[in-house]
């Protein structure tokens, strides 16, 4: 008898924000992952927001795992200011009473980091869906901590197309390009999953609707927290439908054959028009860039999975 592969220890380092929130609850539901904890940082929300809102969609999920706030700001910023125009106020749209539960963490989004790196050594993947500030504060932490982990899958960036922050960057990357650089000179074994294919993931009205009467606790959650999400894509984008940004880079950690990808070494511009855009370098270390996705079957499976949210 075939013995099943044993689940993907996996750490999602995130800023909830919607799109976080539909990746997390793929995560729980995906039979490949076991899911060690979040890690929070600031992108979407304020990191405090941030950290309530993950505490309190793993209450929904009904996941008792660790959430380990990290860092408040970019390096070098003495402030940071949210975008609440794509994701609210709170980080769940028009949602804005969200109650909080339990405590967050002892050990900083670094230390428990660094700590699970240790203890999964080649083992744990990490995939990050805010800006890299905590991955490159890990690494200052312990030098090690890169080569300790499976590999590094970062929702960032946009190499061949377009930024969403400015006509160059990617958001993630662009709310800490100093962070972004350092974590992509590292030497990590990294995939990026950046706009070049969550744009193609689109998830429209018709999706949310069927997911909620599928799993009407989770996914009516999902859906009433992404009416916001859609209605910007609307309103400031035209289109209908937002990009599974998040839940792609989480699916990439399990479904690799779905995305084609391309070797090239990655820097982050820090200055002028360009800042925050992820160019090409041959001087840097080679990452692994995802070019195309097999879209249909990437809405397809997360459609699936979290349906099975009862």
């Amino acid at each position: 008898m075939a013995v099943s592969p044993s689940p993907m220890k996996l750490i999602i380092d995130t800023d909830p924000g919607i799109d976080d929130a539909l990746a997390i609850a793929y995560a729980a539901a995906a039979p490949e992952i076991e899911l060690l904890g979040l890690s929070t940082v600031f992108g979407n929300t304020q990191v405090h927001q941030s950290s309530r809102n993950a505490r309190y969609v793993l209450h929904l999920l009904g996941l008792d795992v660790p959430v380990a706030e990290g860092a408040a700001l970019p390096r070098g910023a003495s402030d940071y200011h949210p975008s609440v125009a794509v994701h609210g106020a709170e980080g769940f749209g028009h949602v804005t009473e969200i109650p909080q539960i339990g405590q967050n963490h002892p050990e900083s989004a670094a230390e428990f980091l660094v700590r699970m790196a240790r203890e999964h050594a080649g083992e744990l993947i990490v995939c990050a869906i805010g800006p890299l500030t905590n991955i490159a504060d890990a690494m200052r932490l312990d030098p090690g901590f890169a080569g300790n982990l499976n590999r590094l899958v970062i929702m960032g960036g946009s190499v061949f197309n377009g930024g969403n922050v400015t006509a160059a960057a990617e958001a993630n990357i662009y709310h800490d390009p100093v962070a972004a650089d350092e974590v992509l000179a590292a030497g990590a074994e990294v995939t990026l999953v950046g706009l070049d294919v969550t744009l193609g993931t689109l998830y429209d009205a018709g999706d949310f609707d069927l997911l909620s009467g599928a799993a009407p606790k989770v996914g009516g959650f999902l859906r009433e927290i992404s009416q916001f999400y859609l209605e910007f894509y609307r309103n400031s984008v035209g289109i209908e439908g937002c990009g599974l940004h998040d839940s792609t880079a989480v699916i990439a950690c399990t479904h690799p054959q779905l995305f084609d990808t391309v070797q090239t070494g990655l820097h982050v511009a820090q200055d002028g028009d360009e800042i925050g855009a992820t160019r090409m370098d041959s001087s840097r270390p080679d990452v692994a860039v995802c070019r195309t996705v097999a879209a249909r079957e990437v809405i397809d499976l997360f459609t699936q999975r979290v349906a099975s949210l009862h």
